[in-house]
């Protein structure tokens, strides 16, 4: 008897080539899985979101410079005037009299204790005055005190000195007092005593001073 022909001849090799093809497309399909997987999990950005995330520039300055502080400026020294012993606003007990110390003009002089001399609105600044400088004569046998007071005759000095003889009445020299530091404007007053009621002292100009 005759053996029936197959109507699709099925080789071994052909059933290999099938297998390998099925394992092909089950391996694109995982892989297409996966991908629509990681796609999924990444979190979705709004347009504005991607705008503004374009729109910061890639180096921010970590710190931004601090506005500097405005400094005051120290404020200037007053150049104080030389005040002419003879052109007080008062002289108590006191006379004017040409000297001879340079620069000629005069000196007050005959002065005694309890006398004063007297200048009136004296500008000091804002920068303390802190001493005072006298040019003074002086032919007497005793020493006296002169003091400055600022505002009222009997106001607590702030600053004093003491003359001795200079070696004649037109002898001059230039002491200096120190001050209590003083600021402002005021009222001066330069005020003198000593032991006993004899003249003591000339005094040619007084000159404040830094």
């Amino acid at each position: 008897m005759d053996q029936p022909t197959p109507t699709v001849y099925r080789t071994r090799s052909w059933t290999n080539r099938n297998r390998a093809l099925i394992g092909a497309g089950g391996l694109a399909l995982l892989l297409v899985g996966y991908g629509l997987g990681r796609w999924q999990d990444t979190p979705s950005q709004s347009p504005a979101a991607a705008a503004e995330q374009r729109a910061v520039p890639s180096s921010v300055p970590s710190s931004v410079p601090a506005e500097p502080t405005p400094t005051t400026p120290a404020p200037t020294p007053v150049k104080y005037q030389v005040l002419q012993a003879e052109s007080a606003n008062e002289l108590a007990g006191i006379q004017a009299q040409d000297t001879g110390d340079e620069g000629g003009g005069q000196n007050v002089g005959w002065i005694n204790r309890g006398d004063h001399l007297r200048f009136d609105n004296f500008v000091f600044g804002d920068v303390p005055a802190t001493k005072a400088k006298f040019r003074v004569a002086s032919a007497a046998g005793v020493s006296g005190r002169v003091q400055i007071r600022l505002d009222t005759l009997d106001a607590d000095p702030v600053g004093e000195l003491s003359v001795s003889n200079t070696g004649g009445w037109q002898t001059w020299r230039t002491d200096v007092a120190a001050l209590t530091p003083v600021t402002g404007t005021h009222t001066v007053y330069v005020t003198f005593t000593a032991p006993d009621d004899s003249e003591f002292m000339n005094v040619n100009w007084i000159q404040f001073d830094h």
